[in-house]
């Protein structure tokens, strides 16, 4: 039976996650920071004929990748699909975050991903097969002014991921960077963008982009944007100038913030 580690799965896409991967009959790995909710999640997964497996950890802290593969390890658990779901993002002008907050952005949206990736691939080489999963944006297509940290990031999750993608052609293992939009999950309030406009519209559950996601493992599908809206607007950006496309960003971030 294979196994995914999730990051980020105490909640929204990471949790949701968790469920399509057990309900696939992958034994999971469950990492978060909150341990009451990996354990409600470990709960609802007994349902299925898997092993479930946590760990509570802050990514964001020094050494924590380090420390969760060598628990890994110490477990004799393989992972066959490493999903780097952890993250967050933060609306305000860059000058008024502060600057602790967005270097923790920066650790665990890149430096984390990076590090997980470089430790689990070698496994995965050499069983000549294996999947990563890397959770970018839609926002990765453009520059976010009142979010310029989180959108910079997302671009480098985008480039790494189709370059790393490239590299491993031919030798079993896929690497897929998953685009929603904006997503109905704590990320909203966590960022302070639960007034935008982003979110005046209907906007997909957790539950559909982890299920978007399932099925763009399988299809083995390098990018992947969530949504035929999303798709139509990251064709757009391609024709439009970078300053309407950063100047319309900025308005629909801070309308009626």
């Amino acid at each position: 039976m294979s196994t995914a580690l999730i990051t980020g799965a105490s909640s929204g896409i990471g949790r949701a996650l968790a469920h399509v991967f057990a309900r696939q009959q992958y034994n999971v790995i469950l990492v978060a920071r909150r341990e009451d909710l990996l354990n409600s999640l470990k709960k609802e997964l007994s349902k299925y004929p898997i092993q479930v497996d946590l760990l509570a950890l802050d990514l964001t802290q020094s050494h924590a990748v380090e420390k969760l593969f060598s628990w890994t390890q110490n477990q004799n658990l393989k992972v066959d699909v490493l999903v780097n779901n952890a993250g967050f993002g933060e609306f305000g002008n860059f000058h008024e975050i502060s600057r602790e907050r967005q270097l923790n952005m920066i650790h665990l949206n890149i430096s984390t991903l990076t590090e997980l990736s470089h430790f689990y691939l070698p496994n995965m080489l050499q069983q000549k097969k294996g999947h990563i999963i890397n959770i970018a944006s839609t926002a990765a297509f453009q520059a976010g002014p009142s979010m310029a940290v989180y959108f910079a990031s997302k671009s480098y999750v985008l480039s790494f991921s189709e370059a790393l993608s490239e590299e491993l052609s031919g030798t079993g293992v896929g690497v897929t960077a998953i685009c929603p939009g904006p997503t109905q999950s704590e990320f909203v309030e966590a960022a302070h963008l639960k007034s935008s406009n982003l979110f005046k519209r209907s906007v997909p559950s957790s539950e559909d982009v982890a299920e978007f996601t399932w099925n763009a493992m399988q299809n083995k599908r390098v990018v992947a944007v969530h949504g035929l809206a999303n798709n139509v607007m990251v064709q757009s950006l391609r024709f439009s100038p970078r300053s309407m496309a950063r100047k319309v960003a900025k308005w629909v971030l801070r309308a009626n913030v």
